[in-house]
């Protein structure tokens, strides 16, 4: 690729979490003892579709180990610096496992002086751990090409609803704020529609803030680990060009089931 010629890379790599990451598939049926209220006040109970029950293209998944895992991600993460346009950004997506020597490392390619923010995004789903407080948040490392020229388009974004509604007014609480570097925005159902099937996918309202706010309409957003695809569909619904790179041959099949309808309307 060009140097300079990416307006926004968004990456969501590996997170090294010692395990395969694969998503367990839900289903719904008709129950009266079940745990779920649908309409007409039907009940229903949820069960696990058993991995042999599921076509490969739904249990795309990876084993996410490395024994050096910054030196995986370095010369990838030097190539971004490269393509990045000059008032470009970089969205790196980590969990609180790897995040700090992640930054450490990114302060070296992009200098320090580059770091913008680190987003929380905060989430309330899955298990609980009782030994220690639950993990329930990633973050998402924003770094620009230039510290002071960069697009950021805070008033594209998405809002959100006041905590204390009361206090601002009624005008104010009906069209809501701007987000600030937290971020509560729920998983991809295992149910929902939006659901690829792809093991580690992010939910498509947090892509679009992303791409709304850090880039402009015809601009390239990049993904290099596109995994489910998920930036490119918000770029394309948002009227950016995008290029999605996998070298998985699961998550290739997945992006070219989700994308297609989606490219042919740029």
């Amino acid at each position: 690729m060009a140097t300079g010629s990416v307006a926004l890379i968004y990456i969501d790599p590996p997170f090294n979490t010692g395990r395969r990451q694969t998503r367990l598939r839900m289903k719904t049926v008709q129950d009266d003892a079940g745990d779920r209220v649908g309409f007409g006040g039907r009940r229903y109970r949820t069960e696990l579709v058993e991995r042999a029950e599921r076509p490969v293209d739904e249990i795309a998944g990876y084993a996410d180990q490395f024994d050096d895992f910054l030196g995986f991600l370095r010369p990838r993460l030097m190539e971004a610096h490269r393509v990045l346009s000059p008032t470009g950004s970089l969205l790196f997506h980590i969990d609180y496992r790897e995040v700090h020597y992640c930054k450490v490392m990114l302060d070296q390619i992009f200098g320090r002086e580059n770091f913008q923010n680190e987003i929380i995004w905060a989430y309330d789903y899955g298990a609980r751990a009782k030994k220690r407080w639950p993990a329930k948040h990633d973050n998402i490392l924003w770094y620009t090409r230039d510290p002071e020229r960069y697009t950021f388009n805070l008033e594209a974004s998405d809002r959100i609803p006041y905590m204390a509604p009361g206090l601002v007014g009624a005008e104010k609480a009906a069209r809501g704020k701007t987000p600030t570097d937290v971020w509560w925005h729920t998983i991809v159902s295992p149910t929902g529609k939006e659901k690829t099937g792809y093991a580690t996918q992010k939910p498509l309202g947090i892509l679009e803030r992303i791409v709304r706010v850090h880039s402009n309409p015809g601009d390239l957003v990049l993904d290099f680990f596109a995994g489910s695809g998920t930036a490119g569909e918000a770029a394309a619904k948002n009227g950016r060009a995008f290029c999605m790179v996998d070298e998985s041959a699961e998550a290739v099949a997945v992006m070219e089931k989700r994308l297609r309808t989606k490219a042919e309307k740029l």
